[in-house]
């Protein structure tokens, strides 16, 4: 690849100035628009050559639904070929004569480079455009599973290293979305995997470093457009075939779907971690402008609504740097519906219009015909031309075009130093290494793969071994097939037996012979509907099915259109006697939140692999046959085991918050060190002001806290009753928090810290004389609190000082639920031993009998409670360990008043002799 030098952006601007003073009002408009077309062709009688050629657009965007692409052979390379004739078209007509076609007179074309876009999201059908020839990239979910945002870049290089080198300068991602709460009634129609997740700011650390990754690989030759600004996570429908609507506040947007857009526009366009341009999306806000019962009208087409947005700090200081504002599809079904319901009327120039209005600087149109046109270029051909018109005649509105086409030439200057085709194509040995990323992927599978259920010390009860070689294994998979092209052949993109294969290449006869393929058999869910619909024909999966011993199950999202996508479910609901007594795996190769908690009850084991390509189907096999250990964790909540995204990232209860306290540096506070500390321990005299701050607080998951985290520092000086107590609350950065403080008495001051639900930390503490430097001292804390921790007074080094005693460590209180599930089983067996006892015995005995029972299984219940463990008693146990204990506690219970009864009848027999007393009498 060839090595440019970034063209500074001021430059760039500069060079764009002067460049927009030469262009005529034809060569202005075009820039505006990014245009679609179909097929491959771009000879002189096709549209996109008149489109470039003598309407001078600005860019075009390739798809697989438009057909610009071939396959599944030679994708690459027709691909390549395809960018480098569009370059060549834009080229070659700026370099034979031209005339003005309104004032006769000569023209000097300048060649600007095309953009030329593409989606390309991950994890091949739907989400990419292209799935064949370049390296199969996993999704965003995937990455976002990893907690990694150094495996988000490394992504983000391979993606940018291939499409730069396949002539690609303008990519419409990443998604910035964030999937706070999965809407489950929209199966099918919500943004599954194509999310980072569903927590603000980890999508925002990952949006950044995949930008970074994709400028980096592509040596600063693709602008990266971040999608769906403000964000769609919370739609109420599939956006692309009807305006959906978010209900939430500003406030609400700036917490959740705006909170990534703020973390990539922190610097400049130009910086790698910045954004080159956002993509509007048609979405209205229902709330947004204070009035919850007010909608705006599709970001993209208000001008009101957009501007107040693009208002926002830091999104207001990025976009007069030069960001640059492209519309979504402004072709598509959403975008008719919304201008006349009923899909009769649509005028494209009524349409780009507004949307040029509202404020969006480049204009997409894919499938754009209007009403009454003969075909898309002819709507597109009369939209430019009434756009020159308008220039021509309103200086406001020619005024509004130059401030676009300013934004536009100067993002093309920062990606090229100087319009020269060969500068803009890039050299045919970089199509070499497209393709062979595939370690990326790999790692990206390790590192993203889920157990969702059941918990990690349970699995090695439900699954002991892996299977053998002589058990039975069917798989049920949720295939997916797809077209490169209208006229490409169909190829499988989820294969039926594509787990099947993957065991077989992993652990099969050339493999160790881990596992007999003849015991192996695989069936699609198409044929499991049939099944479970009464086809006779189905015999072998019937025989199949009642032998397994292990039966797995490779699910994608419910989608609408292929009901056999409920398969499982209806197994589980309809026929539970065919799974029974056999270990049931399921894969989720796609959103992890489908299935319900009744669902995941019947199961073995639920994974969540996120993605379905090579690398993560080879994941899979892996984990199945315990060569591998899940290590990846849920970005989004799942309902259905009870996870909830905000609790998992909240700080984990059970750290010890570290707390470091350094002198204050000269530039009023401290430096964060990026690796630990050898240095002694700082003194401190009166007047001295210190820098306070935690260690990494960490989440549930053990990653670092987002940013953000409230956490309170707790500061106490004094003696005795002359303790005085404050409280300083900041917010974590990058997982830790910080402020200062100014010693101004002469006592003990005693440091700790708080980050709710995490209430411990460590205590420092500096005993501060007049005249004297006082060490500090750091202590680990004693006591668990339950509560916001109260002021105790600890050792020093010069003055000993009282302390309070620490409480005894307290058990916490089990869950409600297992009270239930406990008095329920003793009395349950107390009942049953007495109705038993009753047949043989005396009421009076029986009830004895059932008491017994009974007290036996509670004093069994308190024991377990009682167990020392620091967290939690029944933890240790568990629920199976309880369930034990129980039944062991009735047994003995029961034993004993057998005990009780038959000695109490001897004694009752002896005494009865010793008084002489006769029962006739």
């Amino acid at each position: 690849m060839r090595s440019f030098a970034q063209t500074p952006s001021n430059n760039a601007e500069e060079r764009a100035r002067e460049l927009l003073a030469r262009l005529s009002p034809e060569e202005r408009v075009g820039q505006l628009f990014l245009v679609s077309f179909q097929g491959r062709e771009v000879g002189s009688n096709t549209p996109i050559y008149r489109l470039i050629t003598r309407y001078h657009v600005g860019g075009v965007i390739l798809s697989a639904a438009n057909d610009n692409f071939t396959g599944p052979e030679g994708t690459v390379a027709q691909t390549a070929a395809l960018i480098r004739n569009l370059q060549q078209v834009a080229w070659d007509a700026t370099q034979s004569p031209s005339v003005d076609a309104r004032s006769g007179q000569p023209l000097a074309l300048t060649y600007i480079p095309l953009f030329v876009g593409i989606s390309q999201e991950g994890d091949l059908y739907p989400n990419d455009q292209i799935f064949n020839g370049m390296t199969p990239l996993p999704s965003a979910m995937a990455i976002g599973a990893t907690w990694k945002p150094a495996l988000a870049e490394q992504v983000g290089q391979v993606l940018g290293k291939e499409l730069y080198a396949l002539g690609f300068n303008l990519y419409l991602g990443p998604s910035l979305d964030v999937l706070d709460v999965p809407n489950l009634g929209i199966s099918g129609e919500d943004l599954g995997t194509r999310t980072f997740g569903g927590d603000p700011y980890w999508v925002g650390e990952m949006g950044k470093a995949f930008i970074r990754g994709v400028h980096a690989g592509s040596n600063g030759r693709i602008a990266v457009i971040a999608k769906h600004f403000p964000g769609q996570g919370s739609s109420d429908r599939s956006p692309e075939e009807e305006v959906a609507t978010v209900r939430k506040s500003l406030e609400q947007l700036k917490q959740v779907e705006l909170a990534p857009f703020f973390a990539v526009t922190q610097t400049l366009p130009g910086d790698p971690v910045s954004p080159d341009g956002v993509l509007v999306s048609h979405i209205r806000y229902q709330g947004f402008q204070g009035n919850i019962r007010a909608s705006t009208r599709p970001i993209s087409l208000d001008a009101a609504a957009l501007e107040q947005l693009l208002k926002l700090e830091p999104i207001g200081t990025w976009y007069q740097g030069g960001g640059l504002i492209i519309s979504d599809n402004l072709g598509s079904n959403a975008v008719k519906r919304f201008f006349d319901p009923t899909g009769q009327n649509f005028d494209p120039r009524l349409v780009a219009r507004t949307a040029f209005l509202a404020g969006n600087d480049l204009l997409y149109l894919n499938n754009f015909v209007g009403s009454g046109d003969t075909d898309a270029f002819d709507s597109m051909a009369k939209t430019l031309d009434a756009f020159v018109q308008k220039y021509l005649e309103d200086p406001a509105f020619a005024e509004r075009v130059d401030a676009s086409v300013l934004r536009i030439l100067t993002l093309k200057y920062r990606l090229y130093p100087s319009f020269a085709l060969e500068d803009v194509i890039p050299e045919a040995i970089a199509l070499n290494e497209v393709g062979r990323s595939q370690s990326t992927v790999f790692e990206v599978a390790r590192q993203s793969i889920t157990l969702l259920s059941p918990d990690a010390a349970d699995l090695s009860e439900v699954l002991p071994r892996p299977p053998a070689p002589r058990e039975g294994m069917i798989f049920f998979t949720d295939v997916e097939s797809a077209r490169q092209c209208s006229t490409c052949p169909e190829q499988s993109v989820f294969t039926v037996d594509g787990l099947k294969k993957a065991i077989v290449r992993l652990y099969g006869p050339q493999a160790g012979g881990q596992i007999n393929e003849a015991y192996l058999s695989a069936y699609s869910f198409q044929d499991l509907t049939a099944y479970l619909n009464g086809a006779q024909e189905l015999v072998a999966l019937d025989n199949n099915l009642r032998q397994a011993e292990w039966v797995i199950f490779s699910i994608l999202n419910p989608r609408r259109g292929h009901p056999e996508a409920n398969a499982l479910r209806r197994l589980l609901a309809e026929r539970p006697d065919l799974i029974r007594n056999k270990r049931v795996i399921v894969f989720a190769f796609n959103a992890p939140y489908y299935l319900d908690a009744t669902d995941i009850s019947k199961l073995t084991a639920y994974y969540a692999v996120y993605s379905k390509t090579a690398p993560f189907l080879d994941m899979a096999a892996r984990v199945l046959f315990q060569e591998v250990v899940p290590v990846g964790a849920s970005p989004v909540s799942v309902p259905g085991i009870g996870y909830d995204l905000i609790t998992i990232t909240s700080p984990d209860p059970a750290q010890v918050i570290p707390i470091i306290v350094e002198p204050l540096g000269s530039e009023g506070a401290t430096v964060v060190p990026s690796a630990p500390q050898t240095t002694e321990s700082p003194s401190f005299k009166l007047g001295d002001v210190i820098s306070i701050r935690t260690g990494l607080i960490y989440d549930h998951n053990r990653n670092p806290v987002p940013d953000g985290t409230v956490v309170r520092f707790i500061i106490t000086t004094g003696i005795g009753d002359k303790r005085i107590q404050q409280q300083v609350e900041t917010v974590t950065n990058r997982g830790i928090a910080q402020t200062t403080y100014k010693i101004t008495e002469a006592s003990p001051v005693e440091i700790r810290a708080v980050s709710d639900p995490a209430l411990l930390s460590q205590i420092i503490t500096i005993n501060i004389t007049d005249g004297q430097e006082a060490a500090v001292t750091a202590v680990l804390p004693t006591l668990i609190p339950t509560e916001t921790p109260e002021v105790t007074v600890t050792p020093v080094e010069v003055t000993p000082t009282p302390t309070l005693e620490p409480a005894a460590p307290r058990h916490a209180s089990p869950p409600l639920g297992l009270w239930v599930i406990v008095l329920v089983l003793v009395w349950g067996l107390g009942l049953g031993v007495g109705g038993i006892a009753a047949r043989a015995l005396a009421m009076r005995l029986a009830y004895q009998q059932a008491m017994f029972t009974v007290i036996g299984g509670m004093i069994a219940y308190i024991v377990v409670l009682l167990l020392p463990d620091p967290r939690n008693g029944y933890l240790r146990a568990g629920l199976p360990g309880i369930l034990v204990a129980i039944l062991f506690g009735c047994g003995i219970g029961w034993a004993l008043g057998r005990l009780w009864q038959v000695a109490g009848g001897h004694m009752r027999t002896w005494l009865e002799h010793w008084l002489g007393i006769n029962e006739s009498e």
